[in-house]
């Protein structure tokens, strides 16, 4: 494949625009060739070095084998014209029945390390500006559910393994995964976009409009809007837009509203609810306002353990000072029953 300008296109560039790849994002080559952004994929991936070749565009080396082969042919050539021309034609089937196996290997072991590389791409601060601008064209589709107004999706998987699950689309005004309606997406694995891609998206991007439906252009949140206010680094308005009263699915029965306690009742709507008051799910106040009641806590442990030290001073204090009052009063019986005629006035003793 060739681009308008003349020049071949890169694997990597005719692996995105294949059909179904819509969601890929291009990784840059610098940060395929920095060798931090690849560790431990060697061992997940077969014939890796073969595999970031082909990736990377790079020639691969000729191998030893190559080059004995090579000798074995020109030495049967020189020296039986027709039984070199036969065993040649063989040599040349087998290499190439090796080359196309090969090949077969190489390419699927280039598709699943470029999506681990992928995985950890979008991450990035280049990858994930890279799919902002896919967000805003609209490029991942749309919420299906009625409620959430055509609110643009999020590519993400549920697993960080390859072969576990396919890609899903995340509905940021529902907080919920789908399906994708193409069944040409159903292929791809879910590990080459993450589980960490859809809240890290959210959350470097939080003046974003949740609330536009898919056919409105993105658009930053007004800076006079009352809902500015924060929650756990998400502004107010855009904590599941889709979600609360008002948005969510009634059954009813010839109008009347059919109960939760009936056989068919709609038992798990709290799923769908939040609550009016979103303060409540602020982290960092809730935090704050049990560092207070630690605080507190402590104050009155320390004054109630001061109290009890007084207390205990003063018991020993006035423990102390009895004996001293009780050998007083011992001596001043056994003086006056020494002598009933000797009487103690003024400190000096008189006897009658």
């Amino acid at each position: 494949m060739s681009t308008s300008s003349g020049s071949p296109e890169s694997w990597i560039s005719s692996f995105c625009s294949l059909l179904g790849h819509e969601y890929f994002a291009e990784v840059s080559e610098e940060f395929i060739e920095d060798d931090f952004n690849l560790t431990g994929l060697q061992t997940q991936v077969p014939m890796y070095k073969e595999a970031l070749e082909m990736i990377l565009d790079v020639e691969p080396e000729d191998d030893d084998d190559d080059d004995d082969e090579e000798e074995e042919e020109d030495e049967d050539v020189s020296g039986d014209g027709r039984d070199g021309t036969t065993h040649r034609a063989h040599g040349e089937r087998r290499a190439h029945s090796r080359m196309a196996s090969d090949l077969s290997v190489i390419e699927s072991s280039a598709e699943m390390l470029y999506g681990l590389i992928h995985q950890r791409f979008i991450c990035s601060r280049a990858g994930i500006q890279q799919m902002s601008e896919k967000y805003e064209l609209g490029h991942f589709g749309i919420c299906p559910r009625m409620n959430c107004n055509q609110t643009r999706a999020l590519p993400v998987g549920l697993s960080d393994i390859p072969g576990e699950d396919t890609v899903k689309l995340f509905c940021p005004s529902c907080l919920d995964v789908y399906v994708p309606p193409n069944s040409r997406f159903q292929t791809v694995d879910g590990a080459f976009f993450g589980r960490t891609f859809g809240a890290l998206f959210l959350l470097t991007f939080p003046e974003y409009d949740l609330s536009k439906s898919g056919g409105d252009s993105v658009q930053n949140l007004p800076r006079n809007t009352d809902d500015k206010a924060l929650i756990n680094g998400i502004y107010a308005c855009n904590v599941a837009p889709g979600l609360g009263p008002g948005k969510i699915y009634e059954p009813r029965i010839y109008g009347f509203r059919v109960s939760e306690i009936a056989r068919s009742g709609p038992r798990m709507q709290w799923l769908r609810n939040k609550p009016a008051d979103m303060a409540v799910l602020n982290e960092a106040v809730r935090f704050a306002g049990e560092v207070e009641e630690n605080v507190g806590t402590d104050n009155d442990d320390e004054s109630m353990n001061l109290n009890n030290t007084t207390g205990r001073e003063t018991t020993n204090t006035s423990r102390r000072r009895a004996p001293a009052i009780n050998a007083r009063l011992r001596q001043q019986r056994q003086n006056q029953n020494a002598s009933p005629m000797t009487l103690d006035t003024n400190g000096a003793e008189s006897e009658l």
